[in-house]
């Protein structure tokens, strides 16, 4: 039963030294040695370079870093559907007990060292590790027993999973060098990461840039731009001035209003597609939250299609689960109404009105994803109006990763939730099932329903289980989602720039424009 098809179905730069850095632009182009060079403008920073532990490893917006890097086990184009990587071919026994996967031939290392099916057996084996860091090692766990023969790698499966395959060309589904890796250790490869995919690390300076040359022995031929420079940009605004000053040649996640502005201006193309990125709030198994006339009229208050249409000016998609219409789950009949009047009865019900407010705090990134911050708070003011006082905490991306897998989370808080392969097991799944360390709400109920959802081999019964799961959880407002996020891109009309409905911007794609 071979798996190759799409039916297989995701500190920053300040404006000071972002001047210093523009004059040595040129420079870094010619300390790679190649005459094609772009600079990216990023929205954020890359915290560590193991792409299979930590925080940063299931975090969507860096994985555009990673997979210039690394090389995933299984490929991913950019209208999702699946592709060879490392592996060539993949699939399980008719039993479904066993995996099989054939490892391509000829693909090297950064240092000049083969890459082998040793290697893909220690990268599994690691990612798999109950002490290894991984933040999906449940997953990875589930193999185990690994034999090779030639190119090719078996293992055994504790059960079945469907989504297992789709996770290799997902969150932590990286190769790793095991050479390299055991000679260095962690701390080395954070030093000088070594990696199999289109490009090779030249520089790095934390919190300030990344430049990348084009590996030019890339088994999937060399990239056209020999110089890819990743500036993290966090600010919004300091973005916008990048690619306004043409200091950089692309940017991403800005406000569409510049969007729209900067689109037609001489030397300045945009393009925008929908990503699978879904904007959400997460609910926390908390006091007030553990009433349901609480969280109902959390849901009820908010007007999500007046938010798309006067903040993000069109671009986005109202949605009422986690499922984004182009995911095999979605179901159109799951609506949760606006309703600002049944809100307010709600609350008063639970002695709560606008002079007698529920109050909470709700957490919320600022100029990550376009007008998050904004976004929160004319969600604040809608919950004002039938009786809800929200405190607005900001922090930095990466302190929301670490507060959710401590279950620390605020009442509330806004997140983007990325599932590049479209599963309901990597949206509604990891977002609602309560031992996933990727939850804020944590209950048996849920749980319950869930649970035998991760190994049915009936895939239509499995996709009927999840809608009915998104449905219960709608219908308990368990989780506030919000949209699908439309991703706004800005580049030099000298380049071409493909976008990935997955969100990550591969420079491995880019072409300088005819």
């Amino acid at each position: 039963m071979e798996l190759t098809r799409r039916g297989l179905v995701a500190g920053g730069l300040t404006l000071a030294s972002a001047g210093r850095m523009l004059t040595g632009r040129s420079a870094w182009a010619q300390a790679a040695g190649d005459s094609g060079a772009a600079t990216i403008a990023f929205n954020v920073a890359l915290p560590a370079w193991d792409p299979t532990v930590g925080g940063s490893a299931v975090n969507p917006t860096i994985q555009a870093i990673y997979q210039s890097v690394f090389d995933q086990y299984i490929g991913q184009n950019p209208d999702l559907s699946f592709t060879p990587g490392i592996l060539e071919k993949w699939g399980w026994n008719d039993a479904g007990t066993q995996v099989w996967m054939d490892v391509r031939k000829g693909v090297v290392w950064h240092d000049g060292s083969p890459l082998t099916p040793d290697d893909v057996v220690w990268s599994l084996t690691r990612a798999g590790d109950p002490k290894g860091g991984n933040p999906i090692q449940f997953i990875w766990g589930n193999l185990g027993n690994f034999r090779t023969d030639g190119q090719r790698v078996t293992a055994d499966a504790k059960q079945f999973d469907p989504v297992l395959f789709k996770w290799m060309a997902f969150l932590t589904g990286y190769v790793l060098p095991r050479a390299y890796f055991e000679k260095v250790g962690p701390d080395g490869f954070e030093k000088k990461p070594v990696g199999s995919g289109p490009y090779m690390v030249d520089a790095f300076e934390r919190n300030a840039f990344l430049r990348l040359k084009a590996n030019p022995h890339y088994w999937g031929g060399r990239p056209a731009i020999g110089t890819v420079v990743f500036k993290f940009v966090t600010d919004a605004a300091a973005r916008i001035a990048e690619i306004e000053s043409g200091s950089s040649d692309v940017t991403l996640e800005i406000p569409y209003e510049e969007y729209d502005r900067l689109r037609g201006k001489k030397g300045i193309r945009g393009v925008t597609t929908p990503v699978s990125n879904i904007g959400m709030i997460f609910i926390t198994n908390v006091p007030p939250m553990l009433d349901a006339n609480v969280r109902h009229a959390m849901v009820m208050a908010v007007d999500k299609k007046l938010l798309v249409d006067k903040l993000l000016r069109g671009y986005g998609v109202p949605i009422d689960t986690l499922e984004a219409p182009q995911y095999e789950a979605y179901d159109p009949s799951i609506r949760t109404p606006h309703d600002p009047r049944r809100a307010a009865e709600l609350l008063a019900k639970s002695g709560f009105s606008e002079k007698k407010p529920v109050t909470f705090t709700i957490q919320t990134t600022r100029g990550y994803m376009p007008k998050d911050y904004e976004m929160i708070q004319a969600i604040v003011g809608m919950w004002r109006r039938v009786g809800i006082h929200a405190d607005i905490e900001v922090y930095e991306i990466a302190k929301h990763f670490e507060l959710r897998a401590a279950h620390k989370l605020a009442p509330a808080a806004f997140y983007n939730w990325g599932d590049a392969i479209g599963d309901p097991t990597t949206s509604t799944g990891f977002a609602m099932f309560g031992p996933s360390p990727h939850s804020a709400w944590k209950t048996k109920d849920v749980d319950a329903m869930i649970g035998p959802l991760w190994g049915e081999r009936d895939e239509a019964k499995r996709i009927a289980g999840w809608k009915a799961v998104d449905r219960y959880v709608a219908d308990n407002a368990l989780v506030l989602p919000l949209l699908q996020y439309v991703q706004p891109i800005l580049h030099k009309s000298t380049l071409n720039v493909v976008p990935h409905i997955s969100g990550a911007l591969q420079p491995a794609r880019f072409t300088p424009a005819a």
